[in-house]
């Protein structure tokens, strides 16, 4: 359920209560005309129909600077809405699907450069690489958790679906500082502790097979879902399955402690999470209907979109032939470790 409130020019009040008729709000009602000549639309949805009249409202007010649409949540109403039977059964068939501005707000802020995101970025690839080296499940999982580095991946898949290229713009430069910070320091960590053959949460950034594509396509899917959906507590779980940092943290251990091969490893375990995450995500949008709301918009999204895909494609196919035809899938040997 969602409160639409638009304040706009009077002027355009014909043209608003055309579209408003259009999207069978449950309630709405307009007011008087206020200062400089503007109209407040209050409008209530308790099934489908906000976002065709915020788009709608977008479209008319163009041509305007003194308009303002805000989206607000409802909780609850009294009275309750007394549900017909086609109602009920429209409500069950209406997929759930939060609005295109409000997947926006939520993961636009995943793009936000700030000096909290580089906090968390450090204190998280430290807190992994010393959970990796003492075998440490907790702190790894820990990790996992406060690293800040899934919302600038899901932004550049939300910005590609949009074709917004200065978001794009932005959440690739967080998603490159923060995966460059945290294998800086996993490096010099790396330097100073070297590496613990023995560890299983180490060596098991080694492996990289099949299973931990298809782990990665699910969470993936689980992550846009969450934002598509508005359930962004969601969120947590999937950073723990993807575990974007842990595989990073192991990369800079070996690659600071000079085992090339371990490195190689790592970066092809990270490089599957990485891109199926992308491919997962582009497809929850385009299977949501996530789009700009103009023609053009659309047609330039789409191209993005395309060639994105084409690329992420030609890079999964790559990264599937090494995993079939390299060792990647099973426990390298470890040196003074078994046999």
């Amino acid at each position: 359920m969602r409160l639409i409130e638009a304040i706009f020019p009077a002027d355009h009040l014909d043209k608003v209560k055309s579209v408003v008729e259009e999207c069978e709000p449950a309630h709405w009602r307009f007011s008087e005309k206020e200062e400089k000549d503007r109209i407040v639309l209050r409008a209530f949805f308790a099934v489908s129909g906000a976002q065709s009249l915020v788009d709608e409202l977008q479209e008319i007010c163009s041509d305007s600077d003194d308009w303002r649409i805000l989206v607000l949540p409802v909780e609850a109403t009294a009275p309750q809405i007394e549900e017909d039977d086609e109602l009920k059964e429209e409500k069950r068939k209406k997929e759930k699907r939060a609005l295109r501005e409000e997947i926006y707000e939520d993961v636009a802020s995943g793009a936000a450069l700030s000096s909290d995101f580089f906090v968390l970025t450090f204190v998280s690839t430290i807190v992994a690489a010393l959970g990796l080296h003492a075998d440490n499940v907790a702190a790894v999982i820990g990790a996992m958790v406060i690293a800040p580095l899934l919302g600038p991946i899901l932004a550049v898949t939300l910005a590609i679906a949009l074709g917004d290229f200065k978001l794009l713009s932005r959440a690739g430069r967080n998603a490159v500082a923060g995966l460059s910070l945290g294998l800086l320091t996993s490096v010099l960590m790396g330097l100073w502790l070297g590496v613990n053959y023995e560890s299983q949460e180490l060596m098991s950034r080694t492996v990289a097979g099949l299973d931990s594509l298809v782990l990665a396509l699910a969470a993936g899917v689980a992550a846009a879902l969450s934002i598509v959906t508005g359930i962004s507590a969601a969120l947590v779980g999937v950073m723990v399955a993807v575990a974007l940092l842990p595989p990073a943290a192991a990369a800079g251990i070996f690659l600071g402690a000079g085992e090339f091969g371990y490195f190689g490893r790592s970066v092809l375990l990270l490089s599957v999470n990485v891109v199926c995450i992308m491919i997962a995500a582009q497809i929850v949008y385009f299977y949501k209907g996530i789009r700009p709301r103009t023609w053009l918009e659309k047609k330039q999204a789409g191209k993005a979109a395309r060639l994105n895909m084409l690329i992420l494609g030609i890079m999964l196919v790559a990264l599937i032939a090494i995993i079939v035809f390299a060792p990647t899938g099973s426990m390298p040997d470890v040196p003074g470790v078994g046999g």
